[in-house]
């Protein structure tokens, strides 16, 4: 709500917003889905999505 009356978009937003458009994130995390780590009794790992989302800004 509070982001909806800002006026200027910022380069960062336009590069999210790009990325999602042309990465297809469905299939990879479909793709990847069975060799991501499951919880045990440890640290929780990161969700998919997110360290999905992570390595390609890095990149």
């Amino acid at each position: 709500m509070a982001w909806s009356a800002k006026g200027k978009v910022t380069r960062r937003e336009r590069f999210l917003a790009e990325m999602d458009a042309v990465i297809p994130w469905a299939r990879l995390r479909k793709l990847i889905e069975a060799h991501h780590p499951k919880a045990d009794n440890g640290r929780q790992p990161l969700g998919l999505e997110k360290m999905l989302r992570i390595y390609f800004l890095q990149q």
